[in-house]
């Protein structure tokens, strides 16, 4: 019998424990199970993670291909690493930035940390994103602007101690059913509350004590006017705000009147003031990408933090917690040189570029001026130049980015690597493709959403045309750059890692492999052998007392952020238009979402990107009857689309559904059925056929979409954030009419999807 391995489950970034048992005989995992040790889950874990990492679907890639003929075709090693380094070198031979680097929050901190090291101290390039663009952008540069420093400063030691819980935006009761799980318990005591706030009633709205529902696009009106009334009303805590804060006058009077933004939202006043009532508990406020990925993405989540600071829930047992979707997005964040150094050190400071340079080997005016843009603007460079060739590292572009065609046409034209562990909608681009490594096969370590440190373990041993992450990033490094990697050991990779995080914000120093082993997991800050932060930026005195920097509201302890002043800093932001309003020739609005089994555009939960299945679309049966039955005269094509019920936790080993997890109502990827109805639905960039489900969570005049089928994004808009460069990918304006043939959703047009 092969022995069980403590790892971390990759599936999303709650960072639950696993215990992976490898095949008796051959590759590949034998059995998965939660880590009743592990203290992030105590054996806790969803049935997709353990199916996924036991059991994935996709079409795996076993050897690397070169495209020859325009076809992919099986080479050797020698050959792929040939293409590569003549093409990258014809690339930079005009400038650094003409290769372009795209990562992923599915790698180990020590191959985000050396795709990192690569693209910014190798390339030099400023065109290179770590997937985080996609989906955290908003959430960490409003965390930036009022705490300077990255996430969120509670843990998940501070769910049951909250009375109200706040989920904006998001839905983790499909997206972290485990999280949800604790949620739920705490928010069932007899003096707490769950609240939600999505235009759709989600499977987490359908078990909220409260739901309000903000039309599309509404959610920065409607937090700015229950911050407005909670100030009218007196619900400030001036003590904490007095104390620990700056720029609240300026707030203040940049605040709207409450009526007026409530009506905006869509929303009815009575919500406002019952929500500003419920803040005056200790309040947790999640929100995910219903917030971030916005033009107003930035804004509405500071407006978020706002809200939490004003009021005194920034503390124990309360806060702005944002939702992180790819399983080491945090670790991206904190290791992969993208938006600052290792470590959260400023990517304009002298001394740390200098730090960098040294530590890496590389001279300092080799380091990029500048963080570059994210992938829309990527894209573009590619269209427009200077970008010549992109290596894509466990990432699906071409699934992931709006706009998908443009995205298309992007990379016919550049030279493209693509590592990954399954063929992809990206692949069938390339010009090189690299077999990498998957769950339960890699070593190193991963940061979950609370800032947790723990290690990946492999359980089984790597077929013989596959190599890790790490292996490959730091192999294409050395052939292009000499020595720019003294080592491919993960240990080796960490600990340079570490020792550069030394002194900085997000310092983890104090972390060793040695460390991980023995106590499983260990969150930053941890600037020594012995530290953990729990709850950041707060020191509880002794005695209950205030600190030496006096009491803060009712907390009685100390506050210090890492802004020059020391003081959170309010925000105020008042947005701006969106980006695609209704009009007469397209007069609903796209929404898109998360479903239960397709995280990480679905690669993992469908056979390949020939066969995504149909495309179903959830729309209210109103909206329906008035853009399609009305016209439908004869009846529509025939076809099936089979909505899986949503899955909930495991407990040892055995898996449990999410009634029994949360003692609610099943969740299930729509409250209608779907029908043998096929529309047409289309934007100003491109159209996709769909197979309606006539759903009453749907509002009525919006048309929902799962982000994670490979046609979605042919309709969103790449209009980004301003400050994030995130993208607006939850809004835009589309029209919908009746298919009355039979059309093959996914094998008539181009495949597209967003990632996470």
């Amino acid at each position: 019998m092969v022995d069980w391995v403590s790892t971390t489950c990759m599936r999303c970034a709650v960072g639950c424990g696993h215990l992976h048992q490898g095949a008796d005989i051959g590759y590949g995992l034998d059995t998965v199970r939660g880590d009743a040790s592990h203290p992030v889950n105590r054996g806790l874990a969803c049935q997709r993670g353990i199916r996924e990492s036991a059991n994935p679907d996709g079409e795996w890639l076993t050897q690397p291909m070169v495209r020859q003929d325009g076809e992919l075709r099986k080479t050797t090693w020698d050959v792929a690493t040939f293409h590569i380094v003549e093409h990258f070198r014809d690339a930079m031979a005009e400038t650094r930035d003409g290769v372009a680097v795209l990562g992923s929050g599915q790698q180990t901190n020590e191959a985000a940390y050396a795709l990192g090291k690569l693209a910014r101290g190798g390339f030099g390039t400023r065109y290179y994103d770590a997937n985080t663009t996609l989906c955290m952008a908003s959430a960490v540069t409003a965390y930036y602007d009022a705490f300077g420093s990255d996430a969120p400063p509670c843990t998940y030691d501070d769910i049951p101690d909250a009375r109200t819980h706040v989920v904006w935006g998001a839905n983790p009761r499909v997206a972290h059913p485990v999280m949800f799980r604790w949620i739920n318990d705490s928010a069932g005591d007899d003096d707490s509350e769950l609240i939600v706030v999505d235009p759709v009633e989600s499977e987490t709205a359908e078990v909220a004590d409260r739901h309000v529902a903000p039309d599309p696009g509404g959610d920065l009106d409607f937090a700015r006017a229950v911050l407005a009334h909670a100030v009218e009303t007196g619900r400030v805590d001036e003590a904490f705000v007095a104390e620990a804060t700056e720029g609240f006058d300026d707030l203040c009077a940049g605040l709207p009147d409450p009526r007026t933004a409530a009506e905006r939202a869509g929303v009815p006043f009575s919500a406002v003031e019952d929500l500003a009532e419920s803040l005056e508990s200790d309040t947790l406020v999640y929100w995910g990408m219903g917030v971030n990925q916005s033009v107003q993405g930035t804004d509405t989540a500071g407006a978020l933090i706002d809200i939490c600071m004003a009021t005194g829930n920034v503390g124990p047992g309360s806060g702005p917690f944002s939702l992180t979707g790819q399983a080491n997005s945090m670790g991206t964040r904190v290791c992969s040189s993208k938006g600052g150094w290792p470590g959260q050190r400023d990517f304009d400071d002298p001394e740390s570029r200098e730090l960098v340079a040294e530590t890496w080997g590389v001279p300092v005016e080799r380091l990029p001026d500048d963080t570059g843009p994210g992938p829309v603007g990527t894209f573009e460079a590619v269209t427009d130049g200077p970008v010549e060739a992109m290596y894509a590292v466990a990432t699906n572009p071409v699934a992931g980015a709006p706009d998908a065609s443009a995205v298309e046409d992007a990379l016919e034209e550049a030279f493209l690597v693509v590592q990954d562990a399954h063929r992809t909608e990206t692949t069938e681009f390339a010009d090189v493709v690299l077999p990498a490594a998957t769950w339960g096969e890699s070593e190193g370590t991963a940061i979950n959403m609370e800032r947790t440190v723990s290690r990946v373990r492999p359980a089984t041993d790597l077929p013989s045309g596959v190599r890790t992450d790490l292996d490959l990033i730091t192999s294409v490094g050395n052939a292009l750059f000499d020595d720019l990697f003294e080592t491919a050991d993960p240990e080796g990779i960490f600990a340079e890692f570490v020792g550069l995080t030394a002194g900085a914000i997000a310092d983890c120093s104090g972390l060793s492999y040695d460390r991980l082993d023995e106590e499983l997991a260990v969150r930053w800050p941890a600037p020594d052998p012995e530290s953990s932060v729990a709850y950041r930026y707060y020191d509880e005195c002794d005695d209950g007392g205030a600190g030496d920097g006096g009491g803060v509201g009712t907390t009685g302890g100390q506050w210090s952020f890492p802004t020059p002043s020391g003081r959170a800093r309010f925000a105020g932001g008042t947005g701006r238009e969106l980006p695609e309003p209704t009009d007469e020739s397209y007069p609903l609005t796209l929404n898109t979402a998360r479903e239960a089994d397709g995280y990480n555009s679905g690669v993992r939960s469908r056979a390949s990107p020939d066969e995504p299945g149909d495309l179903v679309a959830r729309i209210h049966p109103d909206t329906v009857d008035a853009y399609v039955d009305s016209v439908l005269a004869d009846g529509s094509g025939s076809g099936e689309a089979i909505n899986e019920p949503g899955e909930g936790t495991t407990e040892g080993g055995e898996a449990v559904d999410s009634a029994r997890a949360t003692d609610a109502v099943d969740p299930k990827t729509g409250t209608g059925e779907p029908t043998d109805t096929r529309v047409r639905i289309e934007s100003r960039r491109g159209s996709v056929t769909a197979v309606v489900d006539a759903d009453e969570a749907i509002p009525e005049g919006m048309v929902w979409l799962p982000i994670h089928h490979p046609a979605t994004n042919r309709l969103t808009i790449p209009a980004t954030d301003p400050q994030s460069d995130e993208p607006n990918l939850k809004q835009c304006a589309v029209s919908l009419a009746p298919v009355r043939e039979r059309v093959a959703v996914a094998g008539t047009e181009p495949a597209s999807a967003t990632q996470d």
